[in-house]
């Protein structure tokens, strides 16, 4: 299983700050001692290219972000402090993602140990998401011919609000987003298909109702390629969740997913999305699970 990674994914920002940027090294180092990447099979990816970033982001946006020059309202919104370093990681995500959706087509999945940053929008960020790296991969695909119709599979604990505005108008783009009903972000984007969860939802309630939800996708939507945003915020655990997931439920319903588009026979694009566990130990075992499940299950 291919996937991208690049040491620039990291950015510095302080200590205390609540988001765990030093996940994706983790994350990789992880992957590599289980076996369960290989090393010859991570792609590091360049900068994605700014006509590419403008697909989705308007050019004031990009550049501002580039340059660090937007304003102080914007750079707040973000969540995250701005660095030259924090502009690059972001534009290598981007690609990141980008890559990992061709080589998905090619191979049958792949994946990004980065990306899912799916509240950005096109002329801001928030949530400590830049760029869209979904938005972005899925414009590059569509206007390139490689793909038509993309299925987004949003299980993170916040609704995907970003990719759900930036494609409301695209029929050839179904976003579904399984989340927190009253969790970030409070005004929600409608979704092609929206399900929000009373906070302390349990695994069998949040496994079921993500099972009959993937049979309603699939028989209305014929997808030529998924990406999955396998956030592990629904953890019980999670600083900001609120839902009530053991890490065995985690583990169930990447096993779910992954089994379903095994079975429809589409390429899948494994992605990381939010995941805020006490620890950067638990954080790193938490996503590792979608990418042993993808191992086991030998797509």
């Amino acid at each position: 299983m291919r996937v991208s990674y690049a040491p620039g994914y990291y950015a510095p920002i302080p200590d205390e700050h609540i988001f765990p940027m030093k996940k994706f090294k983790g994350l990789y180092r992880y992957l590599l001692e289980q076996d369960i990447i290989a090393s010859a099979d991570v792609i590091t990816p360049s900068m994605v290219d700014m006509a590419n970033l403008q697909m989705v982001h308007t050019r004031d946006y990009a550049s501002g972000i580039m340059d660090g020059n937007l304003n102080k309202k914007k750079l707040r919104r973000l969540g995250l402090p701005w660095s030259k370093r924090l502009a690059v990681r972001s534009r290598l995500a981007v690609q990141g993602t980008i890559n990992a959706a061709i080589m998905a087509l090619q191979d049958g999945v792949a994946g990004n140990l980065a990306g899912g940053t799916h509240h950005a929008m096109a002329d801001f960020g928030e949530g400590f998401c830049v760029f869209n790296d979904v938005a972005v991969a899925i414009e590059v695909l569509q206007q390139s011919m490689w793909a038509k119709n993309i299925l987004v599979i949003d299980c993170d604990v916040h609704q995907g609000n970003g990719t759900a505005a930036i494609f409301k108008d695209n029929p050839h783009v179904y976003t579904f987003s399984l989340h927190g009903e009253k969790n970030y972000p409070f005004k929600k984007p409608p979704s092609t298909l929206d399900i929000g969860l009373p906070d302390n939802t349990k695994d069998d309630q949040y496994l079921k109702t993500l099972g009959d939800a993937l049979d309603t996708i699939f028989d209305d939507f014929d997808p030529d390629l998924v990406f999955y945003l396998g956030g592990i915020d629904p953890l019980e655990a999670d600083h900001f969740g609120r839902l009530s997931l053991t890490n065995n439920g985690l583990q169930q319903r990447d096993r779910i997913v992954i089994q379903k588009v095994i079975g429809e026979d589409v390429p899948l694009v494994l992605l990381l999305s939010g995941g805020y566990a006490p620890t950067l130990k638990e954080t790193v075992l938490a996503h590792a699970l979608m990418y042993k499940m993808a191992k086991e299950m030998e797509y």
